[in-house]
Parts: structure tokens; sequence; C-alpha cells
């Protein structure tokens, strides 16, 4: 069920029967010359969908916009500070376990969004205690990152050895090709991508990476190979959200 096509009493209903709800998050940034900017939310929300149906869960509204600093030099980039995002998934989680969630699998598309994520839960614990709200010692957190599921990985590597790369990636390129087949990016790519350098501001950040892409290829991406990772994505997730839900 999606939370925002439901009713209250539909909620109220479900709660009876579990505590768990599976919550989406992304990002919208730059995902280099063909890759669409509202990538990392697309894929997660689809693959979230997906397990919600297979398992019965409840989904919430996607959170669209993450902790993407470093790629605000790139026109349409949008990105929350690490603090403002802590707040947001306090609230999110606080609101919910007020009337009785207490397990929050959120199912992450952008790798800049993990750390703040851990932050936010220790953050989001301590908050629920001191609100003395009910059930607060039961209230678990977990984040799963579709893009690092050991079957899509393993595809990714098999599919596109070093050139899957870790930003712009066929992988996910693929996925939102299958996801939107209609806007799928065409432009010229060269052969020469950058690679290895870290992470520092956005200026710093486009300095190095020129076109978006990080040590990817993402011409190499099909609708096809999309199909595979999404279907790999949602098996694995599912299992992973059932085990997630019966822990103590």
């Amino acid at each position: 069920m999606l939370l925002h096509l439901t009713t209250w009493q539909e909620v109220e209903e479900y709660l009876q029967t579990s505590p768990g709800i599976i919550l989406p998050i992304g990002s919208t940034e730059q995902h280099g010359p063909t890759g669409l900017i509202g990538t990392d939310a697309i894929c997660a929300e689809a693959i979230a969908r997906g397990v919600g149906e297979e398992t019965k869960a409840i989904v919430a509204p996607t959170i669209n916009v993450g902790m993407a600093l470093h790629h605000t030099a790139f026109p349409g980039t949008i990105s929350l500070r690490p603090s403002t995002l802590i707040q947001v998934i306090r609230d999110y989680i606080t609101s919910l376990a007020k009337v009785g969630f207490t397990k929050f699998y959120f199912i992450n598309g952008h790798g800049g969004n993990i750390a703040t994520l851990k932050a936010a839960f220790s953050e989001t614990y301590a908050h629920l205690e001191d609100l003395q709200i009910a059930n607060a010692a039961k209230v678990k957190c977990h984040i799963a990152n579709w893009f690092m599921c050991s079957s899509v990985y393993k595809l990714a590597k098999e599919l596109y050895s070093e050139q899957e790369g870790s930003h712009a990636t066929p992988s996910e390129v693929a996925l939102t090709q299958y996801i939107y087949p209609e806007a799928i990016k065409q432009a010229p790519l060269s052969p020469e991508v950058a690679s290895g350098h870290r992470i520092y501001s956005a200026a710093d950040f486009r300095a190095h990476y020129p076109d978006g892409r990080m040590g990817s290829n993402p011409a190499l991406a099909t609708p096809e190979h999309g199909k595979q990772f999404y279907q790999l994505a949602v098996k694995e997730l599912s299992n992973g959200y059932l085990e997630f839900l019966n822990t103590q």
C-alpha cells in the first residue's frame, strides 16, 4: 500500500498486523550528460514500491531531496544540508512512531545520504526517549542501499566491469531507462572519464569531474539491464525487509 493513497482508518487497521513501513529516499542531483537528475529518487521509489507489493508493507512518500552539496555546482541539483536532513528524518520518524510504527526500513538510492541517515537515526532514538513516546525503545531504523545489494553489485560487475564507476553509473541509468523509457537521454561521452579524486567542495568536485561522471560509462546501459537490476533488488530487499521486521 502507498501511504498517500490510503486513509487513516486503513493505516490504523494495518498497524494491528504490522509495525513496519518502507521509506524510499534518494536525491535530486546531476548524473552526468545522460543521467536523469532524479535518478536516485526514481530508483529508490520504484524498488520500494516493488518491495511493498512483495511484502504487503506500507510505502511512505519518497524523500526526493537528500544530501548532495558536492553536486551543487551543476545546474538542477537541489540539496539539503546534513543538519537539515537529520531534522527531516527525525520528524518523519517521530510522526509515525507516535501512532505505533516501530520498524523503519529506508530504501536508499544515494550514497551521499548514508552517513547523514545514520546520524539521523541516533538523533531520533534519543529524541523519542526524551519525548517519552510509548514504545520508543522498540523503534529501529535500517538503511538498505539498493545499489549495494550483493546480487545487483555482481550483475553490474559482470555487465560493465570497471566501467560501472561510482556515480552516473550504467546500472542506475539502466534502471531509470526501464522505469521511464520515454525519458532516455543521448549525449556524446568522452572515452576518458575522471575517477579517484576525493570529494570536497562543490566547486572542487566539478573541477575534477567536469561532466559529472565518476569513472562510469553510462552508454553501456539498456532498459533490459534495468529490468534485471530491478528484479534482483526487489527480491533481495524484500527478504531483507522481512528479516528486519522480525528482529527483536
